[in-house]
């Protein structure tokens, strides 16, 4: 298979280049329904275990900052290991361990219906999904070459990392409202450019339908964690604005 872009290296920039592929748009369709299919399992998995757990008073006590780092860093080792084993696992090891996330996600993020209103979760899910549509729309549709976004984005996001470090230590309602904001555009843009890219692979990878199968799982852990982060920063900044 010729050279593809990885799903998750956004700190270089990969020229779009479909000269010289003629492939049918079938099969790019079809990588996308696998893509967004999963997306929106993986999200359904992370809203019901999150729902569930938020119900359960026992397991949301049993949720200290020690049990918090532990499923802090399984997520990751789970993120590292999809995204590194793109050619060594068969896509159905690679789906049990996306769903594995999701659910791990879930758990930690059932606290969100203890801070939140249901009415605020509601709006910003309502949002997010048309902000996310249109973007992913966009990258999908456009001729405009997005690749040199990601390098720019990459910035953007290690920034906002940094930022979310320091405000952990450093209270200030300016930084905060700051973060969120900035944390909206950065996943609009990396939806945007996200999505492109996964085009470009639906198109490099139409004659090797085992790995566009196992490459549609990252992908759609990729738009994932874009969709989910830019729902948290849209809920943080409509929780914001409403106190």
């Amino acid at each position: 298979m010729s050279t593809y872009p990885s799903p998750f290296d956004r700190s270089r920039s990969y020229p779009v280049d479909y000269q010289g592929r003629a492939v049918s748009p079938q099969v790019i369709a079809r990588f996308f329904n696998s893509v967004y299919a999963w997306m929106a399992a993986g999200l359904a998995l992370t809203a019901f275990v999150a729902y569930w757990v938020s119900t359960r008073a026992d397991s949301l006590a049993n949720l200290s900052g020690g049990a918090f780092i532990g499923l802090f860093i399984a997520e990751l080792i789970l993120v590292v290991t999809i995204t590194g084993a793109v050619r060594r696992v068969g896509p159905a090891m690679a789906t049990v361990l996306f769903l594995i996330y999701a659910a791990l996600n879930g758990v930690t993020f059932s606290g969100i219906f203890q801070h939140y209103a249901h009415s605020t979760l509601a709006s910003a899910f309502a949002i997010t999904a048309g902000m996310f549509g249109a973007m992913s729309l966009y990258g999908f549709v456009t001729k405009r070459d997005l690749s040199a976004w990601g390098s720019l984005l990459f910035m953007g996001l290690v920034g906002l990392v940094l930022a979310s470090i320091v405000s952990i230590f450093w209270h200030n309602s300016i930084l905060n409202v700051a973060i969120n904001y900035i944390g909206v555009l950065i996943f609009v843009g990396l939806t945007a450019y996200d999505t492109q890219m996964l085009k470009q692979i639906a198109v490099q990878t139409a004659g090797d339908g085992a790995l566009a199968a196992r490459l549609s799982i990252s992908g759609a852990l990729m738009l994932y964690l874009d969709f989910l982060n830019l729902f948290m920063f849209l809920l943080r900044s409509l929780n914001d604005r409403r106190q």
